[in-house]
């Protein structure tokens, strides 16, 4: 066991602990009990990132019924969300038991990686007929309308940027790409005008307007950019941080938390922090190259597409580039389910790796 794990990416695994790091210094300063939650639930991600490694995923590829039951998993946790859920933050996204919280979407964004890499593993050659493009779709749009309706509209984008992505490397036309781009600002106007909630048609209409409602929906945006001017080369230091240890800036745990660190580390904290960010993602392609069969570099595809857009959503909207739609900064933001998801994510990354490590010797 021990050496199937020194064949891992150790520096993939290195830039993991240093975000996980940045996450629990911040936490700590922002208050005790974020810090203690996020540290158990950092362990136990990096057990699971560990035990899911030495697991060999191969079959996996040519197991269908395996890849449905991940999938059907995904749908039969969503629905028992509507059931069994509990509303936090105007969505109705987490299941509790306990103590525990868990968001049941980290779980899909997960299954349509694996269901989406199977998919084109097998009908790449044939993605430009409309069918399989469809059929693609149909993936996505299950798991997208149920998390729509809890409703979780920045889940939704991620998902959508992982299905794009597969389109993108798969060989899409570009008519085919131009009609869907065209569907989908047809359905965002039938989203606007029937489906959005109010407060999520506050978000979009404060992104188009900075100055609008500055002590309303756009007042946390307001306080980042006030912590990220106010920081510096080498920032105010710990627990020093005045928009967050004086409770200006809010969710400073999650939506927040890169300006919460950047306000009390600087810009050099945050150098070190993108840099650790960037080696993630460049260690995850690396290991996409490196693997010998399309199922393998198309789950490093899904999850270095979805570390990155979420990164953006996050990145962006705080320092209001982009409109505030909760989604998590991987590794890095506060919050046990994504942390989970996402080391089990990782660990099956550091599978590849290990195996893709024996053909190279």
């Amino acid at each position: 066991m021990l050496s199937l794990l020194k064949r891992q990416d150790w520096l993939l695994t290195a830039s993991i602990l240093v975000l996980l790091a940045a996450s629990l210094v911040t936490l700590a300063s922002i208050a005790e009990h974020f810090f203690i939650a996020q540290f158990l639930w950092a362990i136990l991600g990096l057990v699971a990132m560990l035990g899911v490694a030495l697991m060999d995923i191969r079959p996996l590829a040519n197991h269908r019924a395996a890849v449905f039951i991940v999938y059907s998993l995904a749908i039969a946790l969503l629905l028992a969300t509507f059931v069994f859920g509990t509303t936090i933050r105007h969505a109705k996204s987490w299941i509790v038991f306990g103590p525990v919280q868990f968001q049941t979407s980290e779980f899909a964004k997960l299954a349509l990686i694996i269901i989406l890499a199977y998919f084109f593993s097998r009908e790449h050659v044939g993605i430009a007929r409309l069918g399989n493009i469809f059929r693609s779709a149909l993936y996505f749009g299950f798991l997208a309308i149920l998390v729509f309706f809890q409703p979780d509209f920045g889940t939704v984008l991620v998902l959508f940027a992982i299905w794009a992505a597969f389109l993108l490397v798969s060989g899409i036309r570009w008519r085919h790409l131009l009609i869907g781009l065209v569907l989908l600002l047809c359905l965002g106007l039938i989203a606007w005008n029937g489906f959005l909630k109010p407060y999520q048609k506050e978000r979009l209409r404060a992104f188009a307007d900075p100055q609008y409602d500055p002590l309303g929906v756009n007042y946390g945006v307001i306080q980042a950019k006030i912590a990220v001017g106010s920081a510096g080369v080498f920032g105010k230091g710990f627990k020093q941080g005045t928009q967050v240890q004086l409770g200006f800036l809010p969710e400073a745990t999650a939506d927040f938390i890169l300006p919460a660190f950047i306000e009390e580390w600087g810009l050099l904290g945050a150098a070190v922090l993108l840099a650790a960010f960037a080696i993630l993602v460049f260690r995850i392609i690396r290991i996409g190259l490196l693997s010998h069969n399309n199922f393998s570099k198309l789950l490093c595809l899904g999850a270095a597409s979805m570390f990155l857009i979420q990164f953006f959503f996050n990145a962006g909207s705080a320092l209001g580039f982009l409109p505030v739609v909760g989604v998590t900064f991987p590794f890095f933001s506060y919050g046990g389910s994504s942390l989970l998801i996402n080391m089990i994510l990782v660990g099956i990354l550091q599978g590849i790796a290990i195996r893709a490590s024996f053909f190279r010797e």
